[in-house]
């Protein structure tokens, strides 16, 4: 029996039928009526969903894209005290580490070896850090793998290296740049409220100033993602402001390669573990989830294309229902994933091409490697696909784990304080 889409929407609330008719004409939809579709229920809730997916099949086709990449999470000393991060150490604490440089080319090295275009790199925020540990460790990637896509260091932490370096911001996407960094995640986000941000990550990076090191970066040719954490302490209304705000951005700079909600995982988030904050919720429902996606691919088009999904947070069932809410890509293979993980994340730090590509599969779409910058480098439209090395790999313990990271002695992180 097909679905009469023009009868559900008889049946639909009428605020909500126009609105999602604009969607559907591709006229922007504003952080008011993006309010209304979270408040859905019913007719109304599925009906997102399908307007969502109809977007997502005119603006990106059925291709369901992945990047085979690796995290390396060099260290997780942080001077910063963020309520919802469990991945981060005191300089104090015996569970910190620090790689070498030599372990970071390494695990860059194996991970390129394995199939790898990229990989991502984000840490904690050491104490008296020197001001060029970020420049020296792409230049010492580069000079090893000159082919592979560096993307990292969220705009938290170019703030930092900037004021590690005593240059502004500017400067240092520069030196940045000229060191091989390719791309930025656009991570640090959170949620762009100044209020709410003070609330959960004191002294964590300014509204103004996230946005200060994203314009520049796409000022100088450095495209980043753009990111939500949601389901804690925001409001619904927090939530449209923010992906408001980041189609803004997008008008003015065009450098913004995708749109990731990530959901809250709270079970080791020290935030709510303490209960430190009153109302603090235990990240989003699976509605919530879903409409989340949902509400992003509808507001955003016309200017981001990409709405990727995190099977780290959500899992792979789940991941597969968010590409029929709007999502088109699966994110990367990862390899090592230790910030979610430590938050009590139970999917996994790996997940092979071979995986993804069977899940794709099973909902009717046509799965693709792309690289960082979302170009398609291979469809898999058919059944006959060979392995690559990354699928042939039968135990991703061989790579180690956060758990295990932390224990390694010739890795604890030395506290130049107590030298």
């Amino acid at each position: 029996m097909t679905m009469n889409v023009d009868s559900l929407f008889k049946n639909a609330d009428p605020v909500i039928s126009e609105i999602l008719n604009h969607a559907l004409s591709d006229k922007d939809i504003s952080a008011k009526d993006g309010l209304e579709l979270y408040k859905t229920n019913g007719i109304d809730f599925h009906l997102v969903g399908l307007v969502a997916d109809e977007i997502r099949r005119k603006r990106v086709g059925d291709i369901v894209s992945y990047v085979v990449n690796r995290n390396i999470n060099f260290t997780n000393v942080c001077i910063k005290q963020c309520g919802f991060c469990a991945f981060s150490r005191d300089f104090r604490e015996e569970e910190g580490y620090f790689l070498p440089n030599e372990e970071i080319v390494r695990r860059a090295k194996e991970a390129h070896q394995l199939g790898a275009t990229e990989v991502c790199i984000q840490a904690g925020l050491p104490p008296d850090m020197e001001g060029d540990v970020y420049e020296k460790i792409c230049r010492d990637i580069k000079k090893e793998i000159p082919d592979i896509h560096i993307h990292g260091f969220s705009p938290e932490e170019i703030l930092y290296g900037a004021s590690r370096s005593d240059v502004s911001i500017e400067e240092f996407l520069k030196r940045m740049k000229d060191a091989g960094v390719d791309t930025l995640p656009g991570t640090s986000a959170e949620i762009l409220d100044q209020k709410l941000r003070d609330k959960i990550s004191p002294g964590r990076i300014s509204v103004e100033n996230w946005e200060k090191v994203i314009k520049n970066a796409h000022k100088i040719g450095i495209k980043t993602t753009s990111t939500m954490m949601f389901g804690h302490l925001e409001t619904l209304e927090h939530r449209v402001k923010h992906i408001e705000r980041i189609r803004d951005i997008q008008k003015e700079t065009h450098g913004f390669t995708e749109f990731v909600p990530l959901n809250f995982i709270p079970s080791e988030a020290p935030m709510y573990k303490h209960q430190l904050h009153e109302g603090i919720r235990q990240g989003g429902s699976g509605n919530d989830v879903l409409l989340t996606h949902a509400i992003a691919r509808i507001m955003l088009n016309n200017y981001i294309d990409n709405i990727q999904m995190s099977w780290v947070k959500e899992g792979q069932k789940m991941s597969q229902l968010l590409l029929m809410w709007g999502a088109n890509d699966f994110g990367g293979t990862l390899i090592n994933e230790s910030i979610s993980t430590s938050a009590g994340s139970e999917h996994g730090q790996l997940i092979r091409p071979k995986e993804i590509r069977r899940m794709v599969k099973e909902i009717g779409r046509i799965p693709a490697e792309r690289d960082t910058e979302y170009k398609i480098l291979k469809k898999f439209d058919n059944d006959n696909e060979s392995e690559s090395e990354l699928d042939k790999v039968s135990d991703a313990s061989q790579f180690g784990s956060y758990v295990e990271l932390v224990k390694i002695n010739k890795f604890n992180y030395q506290n130049p304080r107590r030298k």
